[in-house]
Formats: structure tokens, C-alpha cells, sequence
């Protein structure tokens, strides 16, 4: 099924049309088929400059501007995203992915107590030695995510 402009009742008409062909652009770059699905959820994803949600986000977000997709499906668009290079997958405790919008090189703080990531800029991280990978292996990434608690402030 192609895309469908009235499933995006957040843009105004205008918009509609600027927001169809930005989304198919972007998928298009990504090789990836610019069916219903994605193009919902890449405007969802992509209507700001940079964000950063989990798949429970991103699919309540859908479902509460009238655009019925299964949380799989969600899940399923945010893999194939990642994959095409559009969104970053960022694991935090080994129990909570968020997807990035800005798919480069860069870190996160996470404050858990807002469930929240903010980016670390890249030159305030750095690293004096990685360590050797084992045979047969490269490094491919690096994933520094920094928690934060709240600190009581004292009069």
C-alpha cells in the first residue's frame, strides 16, 4: 500500500506534500521501500530535527495521532532503520533501546529517573587505549552511556 498524506493528520495540508516527498528521500537514501509503515513512522522520527525514543514511544506517539501500527511493526521499522543507517540503536542496561535519530559517532548521558538521554559532544569523551580485539574481529563501534542521578543540593 502506498503512502497515504491523511495518515499524517499532525502536518497541515501544505505540509503534507513537502513532508511525502522529504520521507520517500529519506528512505530512498537508506534503500529502503517507502511503504506505509515507514513513511508514518519516518515522519513521526524525522519531523524534528533530533530525537531520541523507545519503540513503546514512537508507537503510542502513532497510535495517538490516529495511525494503527502493532508494536511490532514499530519494532520492525526501527531495525530496518537502523539497518539503512537512519537511526542509531542505543542500549541502556541491557533492558532499554532507544533509537537516535542522529545515527553518527557521538555518546549519551542517561538520566534514569527521567528515562531520558542526552547527548555527550563528541570531544568532551575520550579514550587513551581501546583494547585489542580478539583475532578475527574489529572494532566497529563504541557506546559510552554515562547514567546520571540528580544530586541534592545542599543551602
Amino acid at each position: 500500500m502506498l503512502f497515504n498524506p491523511a495518515h499524517l493528520p499532525l502536518f497541515a495540508d501544505r505540509q503534507k506534500a513537502f513532508c511525502t516527498a522529504r520521507i520517500e528521500g529519506i528512505l530512498k537514501s537508506a534503500g529502503l521501500r517507502a511503504t506505509r509503515q515507514r513513511q508514518v513512522l519516518g515522519a513521526l522520527l524525522f519531523e524534528s530535527d533530533h530525537r531520541r525514543v523507545t519503540a513503546d514511544d514512537l508507537h503510542r506517539e502513532a497510535l495517538s495521532r490516529g495511525v494503527p501500527l502493532s508494536l511490532a511493526t514499530v519494532y520492525n521499522t526501527l531495525n530496518q532503520f537502523v539497518e539503512g543507517g537512519l537511526v542509531r540503536r542505543v542500549s541502556v542496561n541491557g533492558e532499554r533501546t532507544y533509537f537516535d535519530t542522529d545515527p553518527g559517532d557521538h555518546h549519551h548521558f542517561y538520566i534514569e529517573a527521567e528515562d531520558r538521554l542526552i547527548d555527550i559532544q563528541p570531544e568532551e569523551v575520550c579514550f587513551s587505549h581501546l583494547p585489542t580485539p580478539p583475532d578475527g574481529y574489529a572494532i566497529d563501534k563504541v557506546d559510552v552511556v554515562v547514567h546520571l542521578k540528580r544530586v541534592s543540593q545542599t543551602s
